[in-house]
């Protein structure tokens, strides 16, 4: 019968000879060196962290990079963001383009927003992540504020429980979009804020805490923390569009 195994090594190094693994699901796993050969490969669907990828001899790293690029230019303005003046001029465009994508949403029902398609977050938990991220970023990292985490903030889905407990996070609510985006809109006026009164110098400055103690000890950046912010909106924004376009026909 097919099981759910999390944070196992038991398959590390594995072969897997003329077995049957169709339906097979690897989610928030690390699968560095992984080759399938000779294979039925059909119906595969692929997405991540992607670095040197090949298929039948071909390296299509470059080129499935390439054309999201040029399907969403903001992940160009975004890795291009070394500046404090690049930060300012992508913001709003960011605030932008969610303000599309928002208005698209709100066509549907909330019960709609409330489900998954496939196994991706629904559209109001996507929301909530996107609290977590500016929390965690912004409000822990660069301004350290006492208790910088809103209660419906969403981590990671590998994030322990326990310690998003400790952070404040009621994991188990179940808020309306509207609850949600009261949320987002204060913390994103933070951000705004924090990136209109930023010079170079404070752009370097290194943060004196991590954005959550689950998060590893190195150096963070404004700079970075900023620049993760943006690439967490335009990523999730392009999850978002992708999974409304199934939600209209439900």
């Amino acid at each position: 019968m097919p099981e759910e195994l999390r944070r196992s090594v038991a398959f590390r190094g594995a072969h897997f000879v003329q077995c049957r693994l169709d339906g097979v699901v690897i989610r928030d796993c690390d699968v560095t060196g992984l080759q399938i050969v000779d294979s039925l490969v059909h119906d595969v669907s692929v997405s991540g962290d992607l670095r040197h990828v090949v298929v039948n001899d071909v390296d299509v790293t470059a080129y499935v990079e390439g054309e999201l690029d040029r399907r969403h230019l903001e992940r160009v303005l975004v890795r291009e963001a070394e500046t404090p003046d690049a930060c300012r001029r992508l913001w709003p465009h960011v605030a932008e383009l969610w303000a599309g994508t928002l208005r698209r949403a709100r066509q549907l029902l909330e019960a709609l927003l409330q489900q998954r398609v496939g196994d991706e977050w629904p559209f109001v938990e996507t929301q909530r992540h996107l609290l977590f991220c500016s929390d965690a970023w912004v409000g822990s990292a660069v301004l350290e504020e006492d208790r910088p985490y809103h209660p419906l903030g969403y981590p990671d889905s590998g994030y322990p429980p326990e310690k998003a407990a400790e952070l404040g996070l009621t994991l188990d609510a179940r808020p309306t979009l509207d609850e949600v985006l009261r949320a987002r809109e204060a913390r994103a006026a933070v951000v705004g804020r924090v990136i209109a009164e930023l010079d170079d110098d404070g752009f370097r400055r290194i943060c004196g805490r991590r954005p959550s103690p689950e998060y590893p000890d190195q150096e963070y950046t404004v700079g970075r923390c900023l620049r993760v912010v943006l690439r967490e909106e335009i990523e999730h924004r392009r999850y978002t569009e992708r999974d409304l376009v199934a939600l209209d026909h439900r």
